[in-house]
């Protein structure tokens, strides 16, 4: 069953540590303090980012009873001692909806089988529709790392728990936490004993078909560590949880290229081992110089990125459409924020 919570320095009432506190794997949930929003910090109807299964601020993604069932943004409405949380508000009413995160099999092979416990800290805006959240802890038994996102197969009446996909299991039996409209601590217990599991998933959801468009509920300081008792969550510094995220997702406008026959040919280093060979895209277009006119104009029309080589370090790639490139003369991107290359080995 659910209960309320107040670790202190990284004890619990009971004044124990939970066992691996001390070894950098507290913590197994990315970007719980909901600090990082390489993908930007508003996701509304506009491109279809607030779609149900769309990533959102790092490592989370929306699960809803259909498409702009809310918009998501990253808010600095927050408990004492925290900076930001993740808002969802309502945009259709009527629908259950929540976020959720897969962890990857590396970071919670050593959990499964035993006991974790799943924190966080939320509050809603008002209490007269939004009178129901729940929390799971997810079981995944399918391939490790291969995990269907949209873990739903029928979201269910109100107060009823919805149904998962084949492969995915509730390890905790979800129940209303009762959250009011200040910010309270929650968490839950539980053994992930299903057989096979290779990754485990947060799951927190709205359970109400009967919602207010412009009612929000506030999440942040989300917790996911070894143990049958909750403590105090593990803040990582900002660089950390940064490299951490960058894992999955990153965006880059610095590469460098070399022109030859109309084509630019060049290479990006990724900062960290990424978790997967990544999707390569474009958020705009992107700019380039040749480091001797310096006049940004030798991408007029842009540059299309068609990767030739991928792999978990970096990318090679060749580069058209643009005006005219030099043969053998080297090209740099512009630091612009509106010409990225976006990289995703999300799970």
């Amino acid at each position: 069953m659910p209960v309320i919570i107040d670790g202190t320095n990284g004890i619990t009432q009971a004044g124990e540590f939970n066992s691996d506190s001390s070894f950098g794997l507290k913590n197994r949930i990315i970007n719980g303090g909901m600090d990082i929003a390489q993908r930007g910090t508003s996701f509304t109807s506009t491109s279809s980012a607030n779609n149900n299964d769309a990533y959102v601020l790092d490592r989370f993604y929306i699960l809803s009873d259909g498409n702009d069932v809310i918009d998501v943004t990253q808010t600095t409405t927050v408990p004492t001692g925290a900076q930001n949380s993740i808002g969802l508000d309502v945009e259709t009413i009527n629908k259950k909806f929540g976020i959720a995160q897969i962890i990857e099999a590396s970071n919670c092979f050593d959990a499964i089988g035993g006991n974790v416990t799943l924190s966080f800290q939320a509050k809603v805006s008002s209490l007269t529709k939004l009178d129901n959240v729940k929390c799971a802890i997810v079981a995944w038994s399918g391939t490790a790392d291969t995990v269907t996102s949209d873990i739903i197969s029928a979201w269910g009446v109100e107060g009823t728990n919805p149904t998962l996909i084949a492969n995915a299991t509730y390890e905790n039996t979800p129940a209303n936490l009762s959250v009011t409209t200040s910010f309270a601590s929650y968490s839950v217990t539980a053994n992930v004993d299903t057989a096979s599991t290779k990754n485990i998933i947060l799951f927190i959801w709205s359970d109400v078909t009967d919602t207010t468009l412009g009612d929000f509920l506030y999440i942040t300081n989300i917790q996911l560590e070894k143990g049958s008792t909750a403590t105090s969550f593990d803040y990582r510094s900002i660089g950390q949880e940064t490299l951490l995220c960058q894992r999955y997702f990153q965006k880059t406008d610095t590469y460098t290229g070399v022109g030859a026959s109309a084509q630019l040919y060049g290479f990006i280093s990724f900062p960290v081992i990424m978790r997967s060979s990544p999707t390569i895209g474009q958020t705009a277009v992107l700019e380039i110089s040749d480091g001797v006119t310096n006049d940004w104009t030798q991408s007029a029309t842009g540059i299309s990125i068609n990767s030739s080589r991928v792999s978990v370090y970096g990318v090679t790639f060749t580069g058209s459409n643009f005006a005219s490139v030099t043969n053998y003369r080297p090209y740099f991107s512009k630091q612009s924020t509106t010409g990225l290359v976006t990289l995703n080995a999300e799970l």
